[in-house]
């Protein structure tokens, strides 16, 4: 599997596991990484996910700052810490 499609598929399977439930955004994410913009694809999925305060798993938590860092965004996941829950 080549980076792109690396990267792809790293940002739509945290889509999936994700806590959103608003299929607009669901879809924007989705659109977004179609178009090959998966480093905001996933910026706006932790934006979405801090601002309704959505519970995180620390594993979840964890993939997520794994993801950043990959995709040279680590301020994306910045606050979401402060949603983590057991």
């Amino acid at each position: 599997m080549d980076k792109y499609q690396y990267v792809k598929v790293l940002v739509l399977n945290l889509l999936e596991d994700s806590p959103l439930t608003s299929e607009e955004v669901i879809a924007d994410v989705r659109h977004l990484v179609t178009v090959g913009e998966e480093e905001l694809a996933f910026d706006t999925m932790c934006s979405w996910i801090y601002e309704d305060v959505l519970p995180v798993t620390p594993e979840y938590h964890e993939r997520l700052v794994a993801a950043a860092h990959e995709l040279g965004t680590p301020k994306s996941v910045e606050k979401l810490d402060e949603l983590i829950v057991d």
